[in-house]
């Protein structure tokens, strides 16, 4: 009987982790995943402060964005972008 009740709880025990590790990911906005840090991009073109999977990505051929350095951005490398977790983000340094 406790073989039976050990087992049980051992169980429920591999599920509950297993929804937890699967939920993690399930949140994450499509245009935000990535496997890797290369996935990832800025979101927008200028001044930016989150990123996005290079497949989402902004055209910014014809963009023309002002050479001050934003705080808080990725302007002057201030920060760069990262796949953390799985989902694409902008890293701040310092």
């Amino acid at each position: 009987m406790k073989q039976i009740l050990l087992i049980g709880l051992l169980f429920i025990f591999v599920v509950v982790i297993a929804c937890e590790s699967g939920t993690q990911t399930i949140n994450i906005p499509l245009e935000k995943k990535c496997m890797q840090d290369s996935d990832c991009t800025a979101a927008t073109c200028c001044h930016a402060k989150e990123s996005v999977n290079k497949l989402y990505a902004p055209d910014c051929k014809s963009a023309m964005c002002t050479m001050s350095c934003e705080a808080g951005t990725l302007d002057c490398g201030q920060g760069k972008v990262k796949c953390v977790e799985k989902e694409c983000q902008v890293v701040i340094s310092g």
